[in-house]
């Protein structure tokens, strides 16, 4: 089966990039029920699931909404209305999402064979929430610097070779000809007779194919694969540690450096032999000058390094 997107000269002027908080809530959440290893993400995966089984988040309203394999409901990913919405932005649109919109959705899920599930958006958004704080909040900094890194990738490949060569790069499911762009094996059929103007590329860390997603009069969504994610679990050796550790101190570097994973006050005092109090304090500090991010989940609280951070240590290169 091949979809093919013909675009006009207005086309391509509204085709845009956007990284989207909801597309990676929808992706990483389909890898992490799949229930199966995986090579790239398997550090990811054997931090998050028990806290999202602990949550009960594995068998919650997402989870009927989103299953290993078939179609994810389109309001689940509004359009983005600019280059990077927070979370909060998206839920808002999801919360206004018209009734009518999300039966023709759930109806879609039934002609797949599932039961149309509770679609009470206010509770899904919650779950929502619930399941970024766990998730994904603690590690938004290196997949954010992942996205943008593809982001800024791209826009240059058609600043110097041209759209087509940024569609033939894109996916190897992918190709560009013709002013048409042609997606092969899809499931769902799109074609510039059935979507909007423009195109939205969203890159994604945990997409493991391209998704797509069409609802006129919005410009169609185009999910990919980013670029690099093979390298985003790895634990880079942190450059300048001692000049660092003369600046901030030796004990707040030493959590700095242990944070290249989200991890609660107690592992952390485990971990350094600092005490618990302590490491308390020095994260207090840490969190004041934007270094540090605290997420709850469940009893726990778990800390993790910004963008700052990262920076500081030089750790996103």
């Amino acid at each position: 089966m091949q979809s093919e997107l013909a675009f006009s000269a207005d086309d391509l002027a509204l085709t845009r990039f956007t990284v989207s908080p909801m597309w990676e809530v929808v992706t990483s959440f389909r890898l992490l029920t799949a229930g199966t290893a995986h090579l790239v993400h398997r550090t990811w995966l054997e931090q998050v699931r028990p806290r999202v089984t602990a949550a009960g988040l594995d068998r919650g309203r997402l989870a009927r909404l989103i299953t290993p394999s078939g179609y994810i409901p389109d309001f689940l990913t509004p359009p983005a209305e600019e280059p990077a919405p927070a979370l909060a932005a998206e839920l808002a649109a999801i919360r206004a999402t018209p009734a009518d919109r999300i039966q023709a959705d759930l109806d879609v899920l039934g002609r797949n064979g599932r039961s149309a599930p509770d679609t009470r958006l206010g509770e899904l958004c919650e779950e929502i929430q619930a399941y970024w704080e766990i998730a994904l909040a603690p590690y938004w900094a290196k997949i954010r610097a992942l996205l943008d890194a593809d982001v800024f990738h791209r826009a240059r490949q058609v600043a110097e070779r041209g759209t087509g060569h940024l569609f033939n790069e894109l996916h190897s499911t992918l190709s560009w000809d013709d002013n048409t762009l042609r997606l092969v094996r899809r499931q769902c059929v799109i074609s510039r007779e059935s979507a909007g103007p423009g195109l939205l590329l969203v890159p994604s860390a945990f997409a493991q194919h391209v998704y797509t997603w069409s609802r006129p009069p919005e410009s169609p969504q185009l999910a990919y694969p980013a670029r690099g994610t093979g390298t985003l679990w790895e634990h880079r050796p942190v450059a300048r540690a001692e000049a660092i550790a003369a600046v901030l101190g030796r004990s707040r570097t030493l959590l700095l450096t242990e944070l290249a994973a989200p991890a609660s006050t107690t592992d952390l005092a485990r971990r350094t032999g600092i005490s618990a109090a302590g490491v308390s304090q020095h994260l207090t500090a840490l969190r004041d000058a934007g270094m540090v991010s605290a997420h709850r989940a469940g009893r726990s609280v778990l800390y993790a390094r910004t963008a700052i951070a990262e920076s500081v240590l030089g750790t996103t290169a």
